[in-house]
């Protein structure tokens, strides 16, 4: 559908667009009366370098978290077993799309659909590792999305 078109990763503007919305997302998941807690903990003091690298390397950037960070068996047992609420998936899911345009992403309608879709399913994802006990497979493959949505399935 769209193999002329340059990668999500490219139209959203590249590495410094995807630092740009992690801290966006971020500011506003500090925001969320819900979404404060665990956000407002103390985490690693790279925290945003690689919540940037992650959705970069979802979108067709650079594959650092893979390389360097454990990859998506490493993001999903960061957020396993929590017991989440299930009302975070789309808190932090408007959370997303609204730091969309507060990290000045192109108004893009393709391209924040793309994003949108990404972004809904991957709460889902990561939500159904939050029950107490829950273990993440370490054969997870990194998924990559593209202008037709997902291309790698997680398994």
């Amino acid at each position: 559908m769209n193999e002329d078109r340059a990668s999500v990763f490219e139209v959203a503007g590249g590495d410094a667009a995807f630092f740009a919305l992690a801290s966006a997302l971020n500011e506003r998941c500090l925001e969320d009366p819900e979404l404060n807690h665990p956000f407002s903990h103390p985490g690693h003091p790279q925290h945003l370098e690689h919540l940037a690298a992650y959705f970069a390397e979802v979108f067709g950037g650079p594959t650092i978290y893979s390389d360097t960070l454990g990859g998506h068996p490493a993001m999903l047992s960061i957020h396993a077993s929590s017991g989440a609420n299930d009302d975070l998936p789309t808190r932090f899911a408007h959370c997303f799309i609204v730091a969309m345009d507060d990290a000045g992403l192109p108004n893009d309608p393709q391209l924040r659909q793309v994003m949108s879709d990404y972004i809904v399913w991957a709460t889902s994802e990561v939500h159904s590792y939050s029950p107490r006990g829950s273990v993440v497979p370490t054969d997870h493959a990194f998924p990559h999305w593209s202008w037709d949505g997902l291309v790698t399935p997680p398994r």
